[in-house]
């Protein structure tokens, strides 16, 4: 009778065992194995992840007031690229290479808003798109079929990737060594795009590594009733970037976080070398049928 119960025992036990470690799993899957991704290479050899559109919350009430009022908000799909721009599809594209620590396979940095429009429009002109910016006015055409800067609510709904977390991979900054090059683990300089874990999505280097340019003017608050395809204040001093960079603290790196700079450099200024971009492209019916 004792040895029954001992078995018994036994079993109940690596049966917890075993539901304990399966639930782990799952845990970990939801950010490790990500759903099958629609990818695609552009005309100019940019690899892009279609963005199923959705509904998440934005921003965070446990930081700063310019991430405030946090809200349901509501995007379309959209193609994004899969890394930061790099210096040498950079260059491709403009003959510059404006960085100031030079590689080709690094982000390209030292870039203001405005070149980063620059680039989506050269870019477009080059595939054979429309362009979405009218260089003068600083309009953006967001049924043009070109390339532009992702909004604010499409950047966040891009690095969150499922998740209602501080960061994409959890609330753990311990584990965003994993993810993101930022002061911890930096060495000081930024790094070759894709060393580290992608999100669910399949996303590189949405923490840290370079600050990312969004198309949003900032303003110290968000607008409350702006909850489908948001797209900001249409007056302003200053543009967004997110997703902190090699020189951040954590905290920096969230993915509520949000830093503001005027769009064009009168120089180089403190900073810059940690601002750079990656590009998005509306979706449609054709294009996802096409690249499925």
């Amino acid at each position: 009778m004792q040895r029954i119960v001992i078995s018994s025992i036994i079993v109940i036990v690596c049966t917890g065992i075993i539901s304990c470690s399966s639930k782990k799993q799952q845990e970990t899957s939801a950010v490790t194995s990500p759903t099958p991704l629609m990818v695609t290479t552009t005309k100019t050899g940019i690899v892009m992840v279609l963005i199923k559109g959705g509904e998440f919350m934005m921003g965070s009430s446990k930081y700063s007031n310019d991430e405030q009022p946090v809200r349901k908000v509501r995007v379309d799909s959209f193609w994004m690229d899969r890394f930061e721009v790099t210096q040498k599809a950079y260059n491709a594209i403009t003959g510059k290479n404006p960085s100031k620590t030079r590689d080709p396979d690094f982000p390209v940095e030292q870039v203001s808003w405005y070149d980063a429009i620059t680039y989506c429009n050269m870019r477009s002109i080059r595939e054979g798109l429309k362009p979405c910016y009218n260089l003068e006015t600083l309009e953006c055409d967001f049924d043009a079929d070109g390339y532009r800067l992702p909004t604010e609510a499409e950047w966040e709904y891009a690095c969150r990737a499922g998740s209602s977390s501080e960061f994409t991979f959890g609330d753990k900054e311990d584990d965003l060594y994993r993810y993101g090059w930022y002061k911890r683990n930096s060495g000081g300089t930024p790094h070759k795009v894709g060393q580290l874990s992608p999100n669910a999505f399949g996303l590189y280097d949405m923490h840290g590594n370079v600050w990312e340019w969004c198309n949003d003017i900032y303003t110290n608050q968000y607008i409350a009733d702006e909850l489908v395809n948001p797209r900001g204040p249409k007056s302003g001093n200053k543009r967004v970037l997110r997703g902190g960079s090699w020189n951040s603290e954590s905290m920096e790196c969230r993915a509520a976080a949000r830093h503001s700079e005027n769009a064009k450099f009168a120089d180089v200024c403190f900073g810059a070398d940690a601002y750079g971009f990656r590009c998005v492209r509306k979706a449609n019916g054709a294009d996802d049928k096409k690249n499925n």
